[in-house]
């Protein structure tokens, strides 16, 4: 009978972790999820982890809230490593707006309550979409999961280490060099018609540019983007992979491997 009881101090720590995961990854730390069943979801994975995950006991004294922050600090950090790597999608849809004229309609974004292009929040949406077709969120569960494997309860991570802050700028270059990459197409294209109303414009100065200029690059803008979806959606894909990767390579470094 007293097996099937979980002990509270074990139940509480991963209860932080997952919890903490909750609040950052992308998907389940949507703002339109009420927060009790974000608790509750918690605490059903942290239950059914408690008797799959082996860990010894803990006695509740002085070490006890370290282990708290450090169980608080390694979920908020997997999710947070997940975050970056969908943001890609949001900033390379920020560079195409910037050549549709679409910067100054900013919407606000319902995850994080802050300002974000509109493309930016189209491509957010499809992603979401495509990691739920995909079940890239039971992958995500699966992190946190599998998160005991390299970092158990007992230790703690290296946070200090060199090769995390390593990890980290490399993440971050990454992030934006594969935004860069996927709004080339509709960037370059832009320009290219930018460059031409431009020359229209000192060819034909009786011609209103700007009357002219904004609906053609919206036009043209949308087009390759239906033209390229396709591609779109593939390296989202990709995209999706990459997280997974992160979170991984992440839980690695962090547990010592």
């Amino acid at each position: 009978m007293l097996d099937i009881i979980p002990q509270f101090s074990v139940l509480l720590l991963m209860f932080v972790r997952v919890s903490a995961f909750f609040v950052s990854v992308p998907f389940f730390s949507y703002r339109t999820i009420p927060v009790q069943l974000k608790v509750i979801l918690a605490l059903m994975l942290a239950w059914m982890m408690y008797y799959t995950v082996p860990t010894n006991a803990i006695p509740i004294d002085g070490n006890y809230i370290m282990l708290i922050i450090k169980e608080a600090m390694i979920g908020l950090i997997i999710g947070l490593a997940a975050a970056i790597i969908i943001s890609i999608v949001q900033i390379a849809g920020g560079l195409i707006d910037f050549e549709m004229g679409f910067a100054m309609a900013n919407i606000v974004d319902p995850l994080t309550g802050a300002q974000s292009p509109l493309m930016g929040q189209f491509f957010y949406f499809l992603i979401l979409y495509l990691l739920i077709a995909t079940n890239g969120h039971h992958l995500i569960l699966d992190g946190i999961y599998y998160s005991y494997q390299f970092i158990p309860i007992e230790g703690y991570p290296n946070f200090g280490d060199a090769d995390f802050a390593e990890f980290v700028a490399k993440m971050i270059a990454v992030v934006f060099s594969v935004a860069f990459q996927m709004s080339a197409p509709l960037v370059a294209s832009l320009f290219l018609v930018t460059l031409a109303i431009g020359i229209t414009g000192k060819t034909v100065p009786q011609l209103n540019i700007f009357v002219v200029g904004f609906p053609l690059k919206i036009i043209v803008g949308f087009l390759i983007l239906f033209i390229s979806m396709g591609i779109m959606i593939e390296v989202m894909q990709k995209v999706m992979g990459l997280m997974i990767t992160v979170m991984r390579e992440l839980m690695q470094l962090l547990g010592g491997a």
